[in-house]
């Protein structure tokens, strides 16, 4: 879609001549972000490309500059785009932030969390969807460079801070997603391991828990090291056992009832 018929698209959602009248629009800078959210989505706008002057899209959309500079704050807001100043400067389509994007969905989620749209014992199902996997594929494709960075977050629940743990349990979760090789699946994984480690650990751990996510960070890196695909998946789910049954304990009631 170009410019021109976001603007003759624009037109007709205010309600030009023919248009009938809508009922609840929204207002017109969502309308034009919305648009231009849609080709940058779609390809037709490129990471790097950029987006015509302001000016030029209130000419082309038949709406004011502040309508314009607002649906630009919105998709800054969003990280689609980035405004820069001076004479070489414009709006531009973002090049894609896997760390920007994985912020956004944790926060998104955290704030379901709190709000209990989300339940604990769903955000575990998730977690095993992801981790058993990850454990499998990380064993097969594993390189050396992965295992240093597995290794490097080992960690002895007899001397480490609970920061330290705590971090080192992230950093090894996230290392794991990393060894999978598939960049989609690290990037759906890691939001979810930030999220996690803030409601699983916190101060809530024992130290005898703490020892036991070590052995079992220690036995799937073993399998890994080893390229046991079904033992590194096995040793993934009983990891996330431990999880469910000493940081969850109320996991099975939050689950509702069994099919049976």
């Amino acid at each position: 879609m170009t410019v021109e018929q976001v603007g003759d698209l624009l037109r007709t959602r205010r309600g030009g001549p023919g248009s009938g009248t809508a009922v609840d629009r929204p207002p017109a800078y969502q309308l034009l972000a919305d648009d231009l959210r849609a080709q940058i989505t779609s390809g037709q706008l490129r990471p790097g490309d950029r987006l015509p002057t302001e000016p030029e899209l209130c000419a082309q959309s038949g709406v004011s500059r502040s309508t314009v500079r607002e649906a630009l704050r919105l998709l800054a807001s969003q990280h689609l785009i980035v405004t820069t100043r001076g004479v070489t400067g414009g709006s531009f389509v973002s090049h894609p932030s896997p760390d920007q994007l994985a912020d956004s969905f944790s926060t998104g989620v955290r704030l379901l969390l709190t709000a209990a749209q989300v339940q604990t014992a769903e955000l575990i199902e998730v977690r095993e969807i992801f981790d058993v996997p990850a454990a499998e594929l990380a064993a097969r494709r594993r390189t050396e460079e992965d295992l240093g960075v597995l290794n490097a977050a080992m960690f002895d629940p007899a001397a480490d801070s609970l920061d330290t743990m705590v971090a080192a349990q992230c950093s090894f979760h996230t290392a794991l997603a990393a060894a999978t090789h598939n960049s989609l699946y690290e990037l759906l994984a890691r939001p979810l391991y930030r999220l996690c480690n803030d409601r699983e650990l916190g101060e809530s751990g024992s130290p005898g828990f703490w020892a036991q996510v070590g052995a079992d960070h220690r036995e799937i890196l073993c399998r890994v090291v080893a390229g046991d695909a079904p033992g590194a998946a096995a040793a993934a789910r009983a990891h996330l056992s431990l999880l469910k049954e000493e940081t969850y304990p109320d996991v099975s009631a939050e689950a509702g009832p069994t099919a049976g």
